[in-house]
């Protein structure tokens, strides 16, 4: 009987590339606006080197494998999260490097959506005689790439939306007060989703209630230098006083907002609230991802605030659905991520 069968190239492609996008997230954090991308180096001799993106203007993860396995990358098989860039920007087009360095094949994950790329990479490669896969990991890169994606297809930033509650669906009790529902390490692992975003976003009724500072803190970046906290936006008008300071006061469309962080290159925003910024965003659709940390604790009544504020679906057949992409555990909570659609 006839059937498709997977070669050990293919599976050993495979278990490369898996190694090239567990690299990619050394860079998660410091590649921004540029993409996070992975690079697995394999000599003729079966040696391998590792290599991702550096900080903006630094090398690329292609030319760092490259330099790391020096001469040896003569006749090697190079495995690549992203396609490689063909174009000069802050640093030299990484298929220079590649076809410089005498590499016989180039294993790609996805094509690069940005324009300046978008195919371009491939063709050079392969016009300079150097064998080229793609495709290999593809789902997997994409879904490790979706911001980078998001904003290079459309010019708008990837939308995360943090939320905090109690198992019962309670985000701050009847006198109002919320901190702190979830644990320390939920809060510790939320500094991790605000390193890997460009901007956060808050109302200015949680400025005034929190007085809150939006910076990352308890994260260290993969190179030891100081992180470049992200871009701080108040829906509304900030005390003077205020901890969020220096920050941008935005009063207007959020659809708008969106398009002027994407034009400030911001990859991926952050929006952490309260209940009734969160409702909006929710209500308008434009939230790509839903990161939840539900704490073991009941509020017990209605009298409390839900996690979205607004009218809700009016119909069980109205209720937004998305896939649950991970659950785990943080300390004593549960982190939900939920998204759209499909990769």
């Amino acid at each position: 009987m006839a059937g498709s069968t997977t070669t050990d190239v293919e599976r050993n492609d495979e278990a490369l590339m898996a190694r090239a996008v567990a690299r990619a997230w050394h860079s998660r954090n410091l590649a921004p606006p540029n993409p996070w991308v992975g690079a697995v180096l394999v000599t003729s001799s079966g040696v391998t080197f590792e290599g991702s993106t550096r900080r903006p203007g630094r090398a690329h993860a292609e030319a760092e494998v490259i330099r790391r396995a020096g001469g040896m990358a003569r006749g090697a098989t190079v495995y690549v999260t992203l396609e490689p860039c063909a174009h000069y920007g802050r640093t030299p087009p990484c298929t220079d490097a590649l076809i410089d360095a005498g590499v016989s094949r180039v294993v790609v994950g996805i094509v690069d959506p940005d324009g300046q790329v978008a195919g371009a990479g491939i063709a050079a490669l392969e016009a300079a005689g150097i064998d080229v896969t793609v495709g290999v990991g593809e789902a997997l890169v994409r879904e490790q790439l979706e911001p980078y994606i998001k904003h290079r297809s459309t010019g708008l930033p990837y939308v995360v939306l943090k939320l905090a509650a109690t198992v019962d669906g309670q985000t701050a009790a009847s006198d109002g007060s919320s901190q702190w529902i979830t644990s320390e390490a939920a809060r510790a692992d939320a500094h991790h989703l605000r390193a890997n975003s460009d901007a956060i976003v808050v109302g200015a009724g949680t400025v005034r209630d929190d007085n809150p500072r939006l910076t990352v803190r308890g994260v260290e970046p993969g190179d030891g230098e100081p992180l470049v906290q992200p871009i701080r936006v108040v829906l509304g008008k900030a005390d003077k006083s205020a901890a969020v300071h220096p920050c941008i006061e935005y009063q207007g469309e959020l659809s708008d907002l969106l398009a002027d962080l994407g034009d400030r290159n911001v990859i991926q925003v952050l929006v952490e609230g309260g209940a009734n910024v969160a409702g909006q965003f929710h209500r308008q659709g434009i939230v790509d991802r839903y990161v939840v940390y539900l704490a073991p604790a009941l509020m017990g009544g209605s009298d409390g605030r839900p996690v979205l504020d607004g009218l809700g679906a009016s119909a069980i057949d109205d209720a937004f659905r998305g896939r649950f992409v991970a659950v785990q555990t943080v300390g004593s909570d549960i982190r939900l991520d939920i998204a759209l659609g499909v990769v």
